[in-house]
Order: C-alpha cells, then structure tokens, then sequence
C-alpha cells in the first residue's frame, strides 16, 4: 500500500503508556499573560521569563519526540493515522455525494486495555467501534497477532481493519447501527446472531467501498494488495476461527460471517463502489 506520502489524520488519540497527546504551547493565549504578570511581580523584564519557558518546552517537545521514535509501535501508529486520513478523505465526499455530512470518528490507540463510552475492554476483544464516543479502539499489537496467530500480514491487510471498523461508524451514521440493535431484542439468540452476520458483512463491503474510491483518487493500491485483504478476511472468518479454536463449526453461533462471505463482501464493494451493493440485509444470498 502505498501510504508514507498521504496525510496524517488530526483524529488520533494515543493512550498508550498514559501519553497525553495535546498540550497547550507554553507562552500562548493565558499562559503568555500569567508569565507576563509573575515577570512584573518579580521585577523582570517579561522578555526573560518567556525565553527561559519558550526553550524548556523545546526540551519537554524533544524529549517527547526522542521518547516516540524510541517506541515499538510508532510506526503502525504513524500508518494507522494515514489510513484514518484516508478514510475521512473518502466517505467526506461520498456522504456529501448522497445529501449528507460525514462525522469523522476518532481513532484511540491503546496498550492492553481500554475505557469507552461502551464500557472497559481489554486488549484481547480486539479491535473495536463505540457508537457511544464514535471511537474506533485498537491496540496496535492486535497486528503482530493478525500476523502470526492469523497468518494475515501485510500493511493492506492492517488497512482493511481498521475500514472495517470506520465501516461501522458509517453505519452508525446512516442509522443501520441502532436498528439492528433494536431488532436484535425482539428476536432469539440465533436470529440476534444473523443480523449481526448482515451488519460485519456490510462493513467488510464498506471496506471494499474505501479501497475502490481511495485507489481511484489517490491510486494507493500496490500489486499483492487485494490479495492481503482478502486472506486477512478469510483468516477471520468465523468458520475458519471455529475450526481452529474447537475443532469443529457451530453456524448458529456465528457473529462475523463465513471466511468466504467475509471476501466476497469486500471484494462486491471493492468492485463497485457503490453503497446499494452493500445491502446485505436484502440479500438473499450471504
């Protein structure tokens, strides 16, 4: 994929390790005037006090910097901020395109657990959407896991998770999010089961939509792509983990969709582009 050139998302809250990821500059708006009236207390020039809190930010600032470049993950930090960016710069203009605004979510990287707005979850739930907080959660070592447990590597694979999850925040916008869940309480367990199949699918097709656009405007896919997005759906496939996990198959008990289902969404909306081919709750065929 090609992703080191494309623009960094300004949606990107870091948790890890308790960072926090704004600060106000030293010297700016409230902090200029308190520095100004502590200086005439003390019977300074004002010029000094600023110089001295100007160059330790500096230090603070580069500190910080030294600090992430040190860090394992920046990089999939860093690459997971493009892919965000490019998401936004893909369903802003297609919501516009259909008559409506596209809220952008944000995106909390974590270490090994995580609050939400739905709750405290733990690394191992995996990536997630809050429709809550319109927060979309990732501990970025789920990726060394989708590469080793899952045998799914490759950048476009990590991609396709995370529009995967943005896939939900569209849902989520355009309502389909809040009627499934509506509808899953007046149903059974098994039935609640086969709406939520209907609802991963249309955002692995969501996913397709993104690859589609984002190639078209900004021709971001490289040779081998598609196929890394198509294995990593395949690897997660409910069948498949099932059949790893326990042995055998139980498709009553499935949330996310076959291995085949879960490719053959992405790639309806990778070939088309359009939002009506992903309408997996009138499909008659998964």
């Amino acid at each position: 994929m090609r992703w080191r050139s494309g623009r960094r998302s300004s949606n990107v809250e870091d948790r890890r390790g308790g960072r926090t990821i704004t600060r106000p500059a030293v010297g700016g708006g409230l902090g200029l005037i308190v520095i100004v009236g502590i200086a005439l207390l003390m019977g300074v020039d004002p010029r000094e006090l600023i110089t001295v809190a100007q160059v330790g930010q500096q230090t603070v600032n580069q500190g910080q910097t030294s600090q992430t470049q040190k860090g394992p993950n920046d990089e999939l930090a860093d690459f997971v901020s493009v892919v965000l960016a490019d998401l936004e710069d893909t369903w802003t203009p297609l919501f516009r395109k259909y008559g409506g605004t596209y809220q952008q979510p944000k995106l909390v990287i974590f270490d090994g657990a995580v609050q939400s707005a739905c709750g405290f979850a733990q690394a191992a739930t995996g990536p997630f959407y809050c429709p809550g907080d319109y927060k979309v959660y990732i501990d970025l070592e789920f990726y060394r896991e989708l590469r080793e447990r899952f045998k799914a590597p490759g950048d476009f694979a990590q991609a396709y998770v995370i529009a995967h999850e943005v896939g939900h925040h569209v849902q989520n916008l355009m309502g389909t999010l809040g009627q499934v869940q509506q509808a899953q309480q007046r149903v059974s367990k098994t039935e609640a089961n086969q709406l939520l199949v209907r609802l991963e699918l249309q955002a692995d097709c969501y996913a397709g939509i993104w690859a589609h656009h984002a190639d078209k405007a900004r021709q971001i896919l490289e040779d081998g792509d598609i196929d890394e997005a198509l294995n990593a759906a395949s690897c997660i496939g409910d069948d498949r983990i099932q059949r790893q996990t326990q042995g055998y198959v139980v498709p009553d008990s499935f949330t996310h969709g076959t291995s085949e289902q879960r490719s053959r969404w992405f790639m309806t909306g990778l070939k088309t582009g359009d939002l009506g081919a992903c309408d997996t709750f009138q499909a008659s065929r998964l």
